[in-house]
């Protein structure tokens, strides 16, 4: 792993949220994304080498609904960008971690994404992210 690529946070309103990140980082999204297979509209803040995701749930099935109303607004995962997301998910599954993805899907901000379930990492959603080419 090469890096934090990205702190993802789950919120209700990505508007109501953009104007607190904004004031609390002191500078404005450079990017905001629908991703169609998680059901979610992304915003991105670029914060030194790394990223602020704010995740507002377009649907009340998707993943970030069931995670904001188990949890409500917060943390939802950690990203680490990787070299080789397919090479990663293999060696993380030979350590015994579970993943939530088999294949790598296609997510926010031109990556292939993969997550590693909470259960095997304290609690925490790990999620690779490889740069698509």
């Amino acid at each position: 792993m090469n890096k934090i690529e990205h702190i993802g946070i789950a919120v209700k309103s990505i508007s109501e949220s953009a104007n607190i990140y904004e004031k609390l980082l002191g500078l404005a999204p450079y990017k905001t994304e629908f991703v169609k297979g998680e059901s979610v509209n992304t915003m991105f803040f670029r914060v030194g080498e790394s990223k602020i995701e704010l995740l507002e749930s377009t649907d009340p099935h998707s993943a970030i609904a069931r995670f904001l109303d188990k949890r409500g607004e917060g943390m939802h995962h950690i990203a680490f960008d990787v070299d080789d997301i397919e090479t990663e998910m293999a060696r993380l599954k030979r350590e015994g971690f579970v993943l939530v993805n088999e294949v790598p899907t296609l997510g926010a901000d031109n990556k292939l994404v993969c997550f590693v379930h909470p259960k095997y990492s304290n609690g925490v959603l790990i999620e690779l992210c490889q740069k698509i080419s």
